[in-house]
């Protein structure tokens, strides 16, 4: 293909390839010319045009395919208009006489579409350069015309239309001829032509005057005819084209001259209305030509057309804009609604056409006034709707009240309102959903009357009113849920007062049950006893039915109604009333079949009706029970529902002969009780009616073969059958679309009607299945249908075999036994039937039966598979893989195959062949590749074969259909064939005419599933691959040119399959400009995959695709999508401006998502975009008042006319992106802010810092930082946080509080104080004290007094809240606001805690003080004064928690009427919400009881002010009188174990309150007493440490059990003491042993507190150094490793680990510390080894230092001097020692690198700390004097200076027998060392501090040596001290160092002088230089001092410094 590229076209290339290549290199060729046309130079254009422009026309005669001829025609235009015009004349002609060649063969007529194709392109491409040309060319095609065939007509038309483009006002002498050439194509019987003449005629109309003004009624009628018989694309095209049409006759100014002027009159509003309306409601047959049987009244209008009209009316709503339907509402929507009122009785002559006229309606009203309007708009136009239903009522009520005059006319003319009504109210009830909580303007607004008006419709004498009335109330609760409890008291109301209407009854009822339907969507529900009210009532209704005649139907209805919808409120509400439910349930039903013989004998048909209405409620209330009360089913209550089982199916098998009996009255009544129960019996288990198997599928075969159902409803029954993909290859109209809601009516045929509400009211209440829009029940003969084709399924597959084989046969001659359209139905329920019980078979891994069961099930599949109904055809091939699935036995598959074969082999028509090639498909892909491979060829081959069927474009898209299949299921077997099946795709491409869009969708779905199974490998770069690669993108790009949106989509998918295997071969730019080019596509499915496609590309390469996209917008001459201003607002604003128009919930999420992926990427790097953005969406909103919205689709025709009216206001709101966002939308901007904030998290520190923010904003300007915009932010926040919309307030205040809480800081923004919402309230107000950013306590006054006026609500209790919502609702509202003060008493006992100890680094760094100006106690004291109010209410809600938690089985014993805050019966819904805040309130409660010590008496502790006494005191007693007797001592206990309890659960703040809590005495002594109470305590700790990885936690559980330990070791102390104090007199001997091991020393896991301690702490040592684990090292003994440095964390958690271990002896007696010393011993030694890292400067590590000290905390324990344990601790420690000494000695030959400083303060540690007897052992003493001589020798300087530090310790310590060994073996060593020093003189500080630290050393000695032996040494001292000294004049010149050594020196004798006045004066004496050495130095010195203040005593390196005291004060 590398060959193709190039300007000209390589013949020689090209000559050598076979026929299906040169198509492909053709393309290419033609493909990378169009590119590479504009991208190169004129002049080398114009050298090479004249070959060019020859080898293009030459081209013309090789009969191009369609995507060849366009491109070429493409290339063609471009060529002339970048190189010379002077041959195009020549081409023109050309192509002219190729059009009028008579040559009529079919090989011919490429070519002649080819030169059509290449005029339209000239013409465009150069406009008029081409003079007068066209005038010949135009007649010449419009010629051509007469004698085409259909591609033909749809090549001149799209010609025309292009030619119009290019030569705009220039063609006016041709309009007229070319507007008759499109009217006759407009209604051709081929669908493509008549969307290319709705083009030709709408580019027509921009020049065209006389379409939109003389000739407008033809036009209009035109279209109208049009409709007829049309398809989905048709409809689309020509509803754009009618739309168009009459908006420009609505908006136009005609130009011209004042005698023209007169001639055309201006058309009105009315007029055009008026034209749409006859439309609408006499179809094409126009105004005049009103035939004899439209006048007698008795045809009907096609539906096809009406929805083709209600199209129409959306588009030229659209075009006219939102702000002309603002001012001219009232006008259209009088006339919307007249279309269904009486005025025009055709419109509604049946109920079927009038529930099709009303969707129409509405779906005129919701695309206009939804997807139009703003949201103030939306509101006035709620006014208007409110208003025309005031004046229906109206109406009503003068017909009521004279009801007895004319009863006759009154009934007409009510019937006339009500489909007014039900129209006007569904949309009332959309609009209000769709604002949400921004109505709640509208429903205060008292002038409008909303909520009244709607109620008072509610007894409408029509049932649908009264059901729209109830549904739109339904919509009102769920948009605003504050309405919902009111809404149903005034409905129960209501129906309670006016039992004795039949109207009041159903309306209200119908009301009561939306409204119960409504409380699934409004979290904060109703109150419980809603329930008991709603329950009583429906009894009452069900008891009260039998009394009046009159009434008895309806209150029957009602009262099940209401029992069915209470059952919606689920388990925790029902479970209260089920017993009555049962009861109901079962007097319902008669109780033995002899009763039910009796029940036939009586009554008459209206008793029977009755009895049959509430019959059928009972089973529908039921089912309502199974479905939403599923965890009530217990064992127990299956029971109870069974028994009157079997008599409603008895009832069910006598229903015929009834009907005989009493004839057609009770007609609906019994299908509705029909339905009713199979739809019970579907949901129940089968098992639970297994007796009745038999008499109900009986009853289903007789429903199924009915002779009475003639409407075959394939539409409804079958696509729940077929598979989604298959449903693909049928209508169009299967497919999702945004015009669903109507194309629905003509998918179902003519005979049936859509679904509506009044079919079923017992769905009012139901979740419904499409968002937001009506139920749409379809009506019970249809709907009992689906259900027994369902049930069907289920008991065949549970008969026995003979029933089965029975039944199949039955079913099978019923079907052969009937003629014509009956057999059609018969069949379809048939087949429905029987493939429902395959797939439910298969589903349940069931089997089939025997051999003879196949044979009649086959036969009804085979029969189905050669239906002419394409749909039944679909759903049998799909029964047929089935069978064979459930048969499953190869033998049996490969016969079935070869069926297919066969037939495919000898059939030629269409039926046979499309329906056995999709089975082919549907085997493979229920039995993968059907194992062999062979069969594969065969397949594959014959659907090659037919996929090049070009007689039949429906055998080549289900036959290519099928094979993609087979490409998805065959996967690697597939391999073989992949080459020549995308040779066969790709020259199908190249040569399936345009016109048959079906066989191009089903080519895409084989390309993406080539592709799938290619997979990765498209990346390779093997010649083979990059063939298949470059064939794949042809395709794609074939694809993506084709006129059809659907095949667009395919391409879309593909080319998103082939970026995610190899995306560097995806040009990703031209992708992209396919992507934001049908981002506004008016096809939902191509929506759909350009978004799937955007979300996919955004997660790898976000910030390219957004270039991408605004290069190509700022690039591309006309607006890429008319709808989206990428150029201003870039792809990121596009996106949302679709997000806020989008009504498909599927799109907006991928919307969303993908946005989400960019700001991810993105946000951080182009911040200010981002902001920006986010901002315009939130401040289009708060203007409420500057709507003035225009709406973008004008300008697809606006701009080029010369309606300028319309565009006047355009200049003025172009300033804003975003017209009236919605508030969705405005909400998802919000979160986007929190995402940004976020996102600049995980970057750069400098955006939450301002001052390096500004900094680096001056160093580069294009850094940009969060926090300089932070103002920005701000109002954002607040912008939201005030809006209409509570969930924009609640987005708004969470952004403050992200807001608050990140930038908390940072000095003080400008910020208004205010605080909205009740519940939020709480919690901003406790971010904002907690943040610190206010200084000045007068400003938290007045946040804290929201704080206080909240609390003084909640004070009241549970009940005094408001009734609005449930109970649990103010269980949430008291616990947010008792949390928030929990927050800030945290807070402020924290900042307290810093204040007093301003060294102590504080816990919460962020809550730290910000400045110094800050009154500490301020804050506390604020606080305080509630303390008192507030700690009640905290023990209260803690109460209640622990209440709640107790698990199940204590249920009984729970207090029978709630807690403090929550009531008994909404206690599941409240444990959510206790579980949300309980822990800081858990927190505070323990900081409080901290602060009092637990001594402070309550006060109100006794009479509590809440409406109860909640103390924990209450706590486990009955009644709560109780509550003053007990001790205080028991009431704090009882507190105690309260929070103890609750700290079970949630993590950090509970650590935080433990600790809190056993900061005081009285607590620890509670621990310290109850040894279970702390072991609970440990293991709970225990496990906290094993499942949380965070340090944070971890270190604070180690605090708490430090705590645990102090406590226990205090409670030891206590009773030794106290024991010691009570047998004082007695001998010591008989002291009893406190502590753990008694005795014996033995420590029992679980009962033990130490062994408990011991297991937590190893836990935490091991998991940082796992070589302590002899099991992980594999010895017992000590495994060298390299020691290493543990992280900052892990040294944290280490050291506070051997706190604890060295804690842990003096819990113990002397024999249990016995047991636990090697334990000890081991891991601190262990540790010590570990990390003894050299680090520089000698320092130690943190844990060595650790291990160190513990090391001495358990050496100098006491027990190792008590006598019962002394022996052993020698023996053990001893062993220790030597461990230690160990360490030194080379392991296995290698030495180890442990830091010597560290062991040798171990070895000093146990020198000083231990017993004499321990170290003084000969062989241990020797080996530590040779580890400190090894380390005198050593050369690095501060291993020696550490050295000397120790000797010096060792050398002081008091006991001569510890001391003495030390200091013979050493001092003489020391004593050389110096003198060496002394002959080198020092030369850096660290050689001096050596000196200093040697010349202490001996100083210490000579204190220590005795009078005899003390000259000796004060004789060595003195002249290395002398020879130090400098004299006056070296003083001067001397370093710093030997400065300081003079000073040191001198110092030192000026000392020892004195002390020692005798050795000093005789060494003196003996020698004469020293002495004068030393006066000289004295005299010198006092000479310095008087130039200046002496040097300190020693200028050492602080650092080392306090390195150092930190070593010795282990010593």
């Amino acid at each position: 293909m590398e060959l193709a590229h190039s300007l000209l076209l390589n013949e020689e290339a090209y000559s050598q390839l076979g026929e299906v290549q040169k198509a492909e290199f053709i393309f290419d060729w033609l493909r990378y010319l169009e590119k590479l046309l504009l991208a190169t130079s004129r002049s080398d254009v114009r050298e090479k045009q004249k070959t060019l422009v020859e080898q293009l026309l030459s081209l013309l005669n090789s009969s191009p395919g369609p995507p060849t001829r366009k491109l070429l025609a493409k290339n063609l235009g471009v060529l002339y208009s970048i190189g010379d015009t002077f041959s195009v004349y020549e081409t023109i002609d050309k192509c002219n006489d190729l059009i009028r060649s008579k040559d009529d063969s079919p090989s011919y007529l490429p070519t002649k579409l080819a030169a059509v194709v290449c005029l339209g392109s000239l013409y465009k491409k150069l406009g008029r350069i081409l003079g007068n040309t066209f005038t010949d060319t135009v007649g010449n095609i419009l010629k051509a015309m007469k004698s085409a065939e259909s591609q033909g007509r749809y090549e001149i038309m799209l010609s025309l239309q292009n030619i119009l483009n290019g030569l705009g006002a220039a063609a006016t002498s041709c309009h007229r001829d070319i507007y008759k050439a499109a009217r006759s194509c407009l209604t051709d019987r081929s669908m493509a032509v008549r969307c290319a003449a709705a083009k030709c005629l709408l580019e027509l109309q921009n020049e065209a005057v006389f379409m939109w003004t003389t000739d407008l009624d033809s036009v209009a009628t035109l279209c109208f005819k049009s409709f007829e018989g049309s398809n989905y694309d048709v409809r689309i095209s020509v509803s754009k084209l009618l739309g168009t049409v009459l908006a420009k006759a609505v908006i136009s100014k005609h130009p011209g001259t004042a005698a023209s002027r007169q001639s055309i009159r201006r058309i009105s509003l009315e007029e055009v209305l008026e034209l749409l309306g006859t439309g609408f409601l006499r179809g094409s047959s126009g105004f005049l030509r009103a035939s004899g049987d439209m006048l007698k009244g008795t045809s009907s209008v096609s539906r096809d057309v009406r929805v083709g009209v209600t199209q129409a009316y959306v588009v030229f709503v659209s075009t006219l804009g939102g702000v002309w339907l603002e001012k001219n509402f009232a006008a259209f929507l009088s006339h919307v609604l007249s279309l269904v009122s009486q005025s025009h009785p055709k419109a509604t002559q049946t109920q079927i056409d009038a529930v099709c006229g009303r969707r129409c309606v509405s779906f005129i009203l919701r695309a206009t006034i939804g997807g139009l309007l703003g949201e103030k708009a939306q509101i006035a136009a709620a006014k208007d709707i409110c208003q025309a239903v005031w004046k229906l009522k109206k109406v009503v009520d003068a017909v009521m009240s004279d009801g007895n005059l004319e009863t006759r006319l009154g009934s007409a003319d009510l019937a006339a309102g009500q489909h007014m009504l039900v129209c006007a109210l569904q949309e009332l009830g959309n609009l209000i959903h769709s604002l949400g909580t921004t109505a709640a303007p509208l429903l205060q607004d008292s002038s409008a009357g909303i909520l009244d008006s709607v109620i008072s419709v509610t007894i409408h004498p029509s049932v649908s009113v009264r059901l729209a009335a109830a549904w739109c109330l339904h919509c009102i609760a769920v948009a605003l849920p504050s309405y919902l409890t009111p809404l149903l008291d005034r409905c129960l109301e209501r129906l309670t007062v006016l039992k004795s209407s039949p109207e009041a009854v159903t309306g209200f009822s119908f009301a009561v049950a939306a409204l119960l339907g409504a409380v699934k969507h409004c979290p904060l529900g109703i109150p419980h006893g809603k329930g008991k009210i709603i329950m009583t009532l429906a009894e009452d209704l069900l008891c009260s039915a039998a009394q009046n005649s009159r009434l008895s139907a309806q209150r029957t209805q009602a009262g099940w109604l209401l029992i069915a919808a209470l059952m919606t409120l689920g388990p925790a509400v029902v479970s209260h009333h089920l017993a009555r439910v049962l009861l109901l349930w079962k007097c319902v039903f008669p109780v033995s079949p002899k009763d039910l013989e009796t029940e036939k004998s009586r009554g008459d048909s209206f008793t029977w009706q009755v009895t049959l209405e509430g019959r059928a409620g009972a089973l529908c209330a039921i089912k309502s029970f199974i479905s939403h009360c599923g965890d009530l089913l217990t064992e127990e209550v299956i029971q109870r529902l069974l028994p009157p089982l079997p008599c409603a199916v008895d009832l069910l098998t006598q229903l015929s002969s009834i009907l005989k009996t009493y004839g057609n009255p009770l007609k609906t009544s019994s299908v509705v009780y029909r339905q009713r129960l199979y739809e019970l019996l579907i949901l129940l288990p089968p098992e639970t009616y297994e007796g009745n198997l038999c008499a109900i599928l009986k009853e289903l075969a007789a429903d199924l073969t009915a002779p009475d159902t003639q409407v075959a409803a394939f539409t409804f029954l079958l696509p729940p059958l077929c598979h989604q993909e298959d449903l693909l290859i049928l209508s169009p109209l299967l497919q999702e679309t945004d015009h669903r809601f109507i194309e629905e009516q003509l998918l179902l045929g003519n005979g049936i009607a859509c679904g509506s509400l009044e079919y079923d009211p017992y769905s009012i209440y139901e979740k419904d299945v499409e968002g937001d829009s009506v139920p749409k029940p379809l009506p019970p003969t249809l709907s009992v249908i689906s259900s027994a084709v369902k049930l069907f399924g289920v008991v065949c597959a549970h008969v026995g075999e003979p029933q089965r084989l029975l039944i199949l046969e039955q079913l099978l001659d019923s079907i052969k036994h009937t003629k014509g359209a009956r057999q059609q139905v018969v069949q379809l329920h048939v087949v429905s039937s029987v493939s429902t019980f395959l797939k439910y078979v298969a589903g349940s891994k069931g089997s089939l039966g025997p051999e003879e069961v196949r044979r009649p099930t086959l036969a009804l599949v085979m029969g189905a598979l050669e239906s002419p109904n394409p749909l039944l055809r679909c759903a049998a091939a799909e029964a047929w893989a089935r069978l064979a699935q459930v048969v499953d036995d190869a033998a049996f598959t490969a016969a079935l195959a070869q069926v297919s074969f066969d037939k495919l082999k000898s059939a030629r028509d269409v039926v046979t062949r499309t329906g056995h090639s999709l089975a082919l498909g549907t085997l493979h892909r229920y039995l993968g590749g059907i194992n062999s491979s062979q069969h594969l060829n065969s397949c594959v081959g014959m659907l090659y074969t037919l996929s090049q069927d070009s007689t039949s474009p429906d055998v080549q898209t289900w036959a290519l259909h099928s094979l993609s299949l087979i490409i998805d299921s065959a996967g690697p077997l597939y391999n073989v064939h992949v080459e020549p099946t995308l040779s066969l795709i790709i020259m199908l491409l190249l040569n399936v005419p345009p016109t048959h869009a079906e066989v191009h969708q089903s080519l895409g779905r084989c390309l993406n599933a080539l592709i799938t199974t290619l997979g990765p490998e498209l990346q390779g770069s093997s010649t083979s691959v990059s063939a298949l690669r470059t064939s794949c993108l042809l395709g794609c790009a074939v694809m993506q040119d084709h006129p059809d949106c659907l095949v667009q989509a395919q391409a879309i998918s593909c080319l998103q399959q082939l970026h995610m295997f190899a995306p560097r071969h995806v040009n990703l730019s031209s992708l992209v400009g396919c992507l934001c080019v049908n981002l506004c596509s008016p096809y939902l499915l191509l929506r759909r995959a350009v978004l799937a496609c955007l979300r996919q590309l955004v997660q790898r390469e976000a910030a390219e695709v957004s270039e991408h996209a605004v290069m190509l917008a700022k690039e591309s001459r006309e607006e890429l999508t008319p709808d989206a201003n990428i150029r201003e607002v870039g792809l990121e604003g596009a996106l949302l401006t679709l997000l806020d128009k989008e009504t498909d919930q599927r799109l907006c999420q991928d919307v969303k998502e993908t946005l989400n992926h960019m700001l991810t990427s993105m946000a951080v790097d182009k911040l200010s975009f981002w902001l920006k953005l986010c901002k315009d969406v939130l401040a289009a909103s708060a203007d409420f008042t500057a709507v003035t919205c225009v709406d973008m689709m004008q300008e697809e025709e606006g701009d080029k006319g010369d309606d300028a009216s319309v565009l006047t206001n355009r200049s003025g709101d172009q300033s804003h992106a975003f017209t009236n966002p919605r508030w969705v939308t405005r909400v998802f901007a919000a979160e986007c802010v929190c995402r940004i904030i976020n996102q600049c998290e995980n970057a750069h520190s400098a955006h939450f810092d301002i001052a390096l923010a500004q900094e680096m904003r001056k160093r580069d300007s294009r850094n940009d930082f969060l926090v300089l915009h932070l103002a920005d932010l701000i109002r954002m926040a607040f912008m939201a946080a005030t809006d209409h919309s509570d969930q924009l307030r609640l987005s708004g205040l969470e952004t403050l509080l992200v807001v608050i809480r990140r930038f908390a800081t940072i000095p003080e923004p400008e910020f208004p104080g205010h605080v909205i919402l009740e519940q939020y309230q709480a919690n901003v107000c406790s971010a904002w004290i907690a943040s610190g950013v206010v200084s000045d306590l007068n400003d938290l006054r007045r946040v804290h007094q929201l704080l206080v006026s909240s609390l003084t609500k909640i004070q009241a209790g549970k009940e005094a809240l408001s009734h609005l919502y449930n109970e649990s609702a103010s269980t949430m509202e008291i616990l947010a606001v008792l949390k928030a003060w929990a927050e800030v008493y945290i807070i402020a006992v924290e900042r307290h805690k810093n204040h007093k100890q301003p060294l102590k680094t504080t816990t919460c760094s962020e809550e730290s003080v910000r400045n110094g100006s800050y009154s500490s106690d301020g804050l506390l004291d604020l606080v305080h004064t509630d303390l008192g109010t507030l700690s009640r209410l905290w023990l209260a809600a803690l109460q209640d928690f622990a209440l709640l938690t107790l698990p199940s089985e204590f249920a009984s014993q729970l207090p029978v009427d709630g807690g403090a805050f929550y009531t008994a019966e909404t206690s599941e819904n409240a444990k959510l919400h206790y579980s949300n805040s309980w822990a800081l309130i858990l927190h505070a409660t323990a900081l409080w009881l901290t602060s009092t010590g637990f001594v402070v008496a309550d006060p109100d502790e006794g009479a509590s002010n809440l409406s109860r006494p909640v103390t924990p005191t209450s706590m486990c007693q009955g009644s709560s009188s109780g509550a003053a007797v007990k001790s205080p001592e028991d009431v704090y206990t009882d507190r105690f174990h309260l929070i103890l309890d609750a700290t079970m659960e949630s993590i950090t703040a509970c650590l935080h309150a433990l600790r809190a809590l056993l900061d005081v005495p009285w607590p620890r002594s509670k621990i310290g007493s109850d040894q279970d109470l702390g072991i609970e305590l440990l293991n709970v700790l225990h496990r906290v440490i094993l499942t949380r990885e965070s340090p944070s936690i971890q270190l604070a559980s180690l605090e708490v059990v430090r705590q645990i330990i102090c406590a226990a070791q205090e409670h030891v102390k206590e009773k030794r003491r106290s024991a010691e104090v009570d047998d004082g007199a007695a001998e010591k001997e008989t002291l009893p042993e406190f502590g753990e091991g008694k005795d014996t020393g033995g420590l029992v896991p679980g009962k033990s507190l130490v062994f408990a301690t011991l297991e937590l702490c190893v836990c935490i040592l091991v998991r940082q150094l796992p070589e302590l684990n002899p099991k992980l090292t594999g010895s017992p003994g000590v495994k060298a490793t390299k020691p290493q440095m543990l992280s900052e964390d892990g040294s944290r958690l280490v050291s506070a680990a051997l706190v604890i271990l060295a804690e842990l002896p003096a819990v113990c007696s002397p024999e249990g510390s016995i047991s636990i010393l090697p334990t000890l011993l081991y891991l601190t030694i262990g540790v010590l080894r570990e990390t003894a890292v050299k680090l520089p400067g000698g320092q130690l590590s943190s844990t060595v230092a650790a291990s160190l000290q513990a090391l001495k905390g358990i050496l100098s324990s006491p027990m190792a001097r008590a006598e019962k344990s002394h022996t052993a601790w020698t023996d053990l420690l001893r062993s220790a020692l030597t461990t230690v000494l160990d360490c030194w000695d080379p392991v296995d030959g290698t030495h180890q690198e442990l830091d010597e400083v560290s062991l040798l303060t171990a070895v000093t540690v146990f020198i000083l700390s231990t017993s004499p007897e321990v170290t003084t052992v000969p062989c241990l003493q020797k080996r530590c004097i040779d580890k400190f001589k090894a380390a005198l020798e050593i050369k690095e300087p501060m291993v020696q200076i550490k050295t000397y530090q120790l000797l010096l310790s060792i050398f002081q310590y008091p006991n001569p027998a510890v001391s003495y060994p030390y200091i013979y073996s050493l001092v003489s060593s020391i004593v050389e060392k110096l003198q060496e020093i002394d002959k080198r003189k020092p030369e850096d500080t660290t050689e001096l501090q050596i000196f200093q630290e040697g010349i202490k050393v001996l100083e210490a000695l000579v204190a220590v040596a005795e009078e005899q032996h003390r000259s000796q040494l004060v004789a060595c001292l003195l002249p290395i001290l002398i020879s130090f000294l400098l004299d006056e004049n070296a003083l001067g010149s001397a370093t710093s160092i030997m400065r300081n050594l003079h000073d040191f020196a001198l110092q030192n004798l000026m000392q020892i002088g004195p002390q020692y006045s005798s050795v000093f004066k005789s060494v003196m004496a003996s020698s004469p230089a020293l002495k004068a050495r030393l006066e000289a130095a004295v005299k010198g010195n006092q000479e310095s001092v008087k130039v200046k203040t002496p040097t300190p005593k020693r200028t050492k390196n602080p650092g080392k410094n306090s390195s150092i005291q930190l070593k010795t004060h282990f010593l």
